[in-house]
């Protein structure tokens, strides 16, 4: 499936019906009072999180989403019926910006949250309502009120509680493959990753979780450079940063320090998120290249392709998504 993240769209909500000039006609009543109704309301255009969605393709080729108009009132002070809503389905992690001030609408996280993007007019009042002592059989009516219409930008900042963070080619992908049942391209070039990629880890005695191979950064990626802002902002919703660092490049840890500062110019906060630091590709660098190697940074020397050294991470890993709610600590320990 096509990962599509981003997407701008107009939204039109309904127009509210007209109320109606009308009045009795009873048999041996001449002249009967006013009971023109209300017209109905417009329907809204409403966001919904699907949780079995997780990319924006469903919206990349729709141009228009409307809601329906309400009806007009009629005789015997009916209101007409409301339109319909446009319910617009989008994954958990969605957030809707007007594209024209780019003002935050809303944030749709949690699976069925739900919030209107534009609001349907209400609708006119009837003549009716406007009766009074003195004014017997007025003769007027209200228009219904227009809709709400706009254009949105819809984004998707993926939920995932490990994100896997490094330079192209660093070996991201390999790590999510050894881990999870998902089949990211691998390759020995960088940019093998040109989107991201879910894989879901299942361990013993805890719960499930999500690790996202995101595309590889790369020196002025917090300015929009390479892939840029596209996939940084995927890494604000992670719960753990895990960078994995290739132990074959000139510098190591000068990588390490310039994937700091790529983070920390888009988003301080990105580094003070738990985090763990992994070097990568000991299967290619023998006993005596490992040596010169200044690993004192890293928390982890593993080999993404043999499974040298994978399981303690996950270990690790563990130890800070911690075990599902509701499980008792001692029985970890009781064997």
């Amino acid at each position: 499936m096509e990962f599509v993240d981003e997407v701008t769209i107009q939204v039109s909500a309904g127009h509210g019906g007209g109320g109606i000039i009308a009045f009795r006609r009873e048999k041996f009543v001449s002249k009967g009072g006013p009971d023109g109704g209300d017209g109905g309301k417009g329907g809204d255009v409403i966001a919904e999180v699907d949780p079995n969605l997780a990319t924006l393709l469903d919206l990349r080729f729709k141009k228009h989403i409307k809601a329906e108009r309400g009806w007009h009132g009629s005789g015997g002070e009916r209101t007409g019926a409301s339109g319909k809503d446009a319910i617009m389905r989008v994954p958990p992690g969605t957030l809707i910006f007007d594209a024209e001030d780019n003002r935050l609408i809303c944030e749709l996280i949690e699976a069925g949250a739900r919030a209107v993007v534009a609001a349907g007019g209400i609708g006119g009042r009837g003549n009716a309502r406007f009766k009074s002592a003195t004014r017997q059989s007025p003769q007027y009516s209200e228009l219904g009120q227009p809709g709400e219409a706009r254009r949105v930008r819809i984004e998707l900042r993926l939920i995932a509680d490990v994100g896997l963070v490094g330079y192209p080619n660093a070996g991201k992908s390999t790590f999510l493959r050894a881990v999870s049942a998902a089949e990211p391209k691998i390759g020995a070039y960088p940019f093998t990753t040109l989107q991201p990629q879910l894989g879901v880890v299942n361990r013993p005695r805890y719960h499930a979780y999500t690790v996202a191979d995101l595309p590889g950064i790369i020196d002025g990626a917090h300015e929009g450079k390479g892939l840029g802002l596209r996939f940084l902002r995927h890494i604000q919703r992670t719960r753990i940063l895990v960078f994995v660092v290739d132990m074959t490049s000139d510098s190591p840890g000068n990588d390490l320090a310039h994937l700091y500062e790529e983070l920390a110019a888009f988003d301080p906060l990105l580094l003070k998120k738990p985090r763990l630091v992994v070097l990568n590709k000991a299967d290619i660098v023998d006993a005596a290249d490992s040596e010169g190697v200044d690993g004192g940074f890293a928390d982890f020397v593993i080999s993404a392709k043999t499974g040298q050294g994978v399981e303690s991470v996950l270990g690790a890993i563990d130890l800070i998504v911690g075990p599902p709610q509701g499980y008792r600590l001692e029985r970890l320990t009781s064997d």
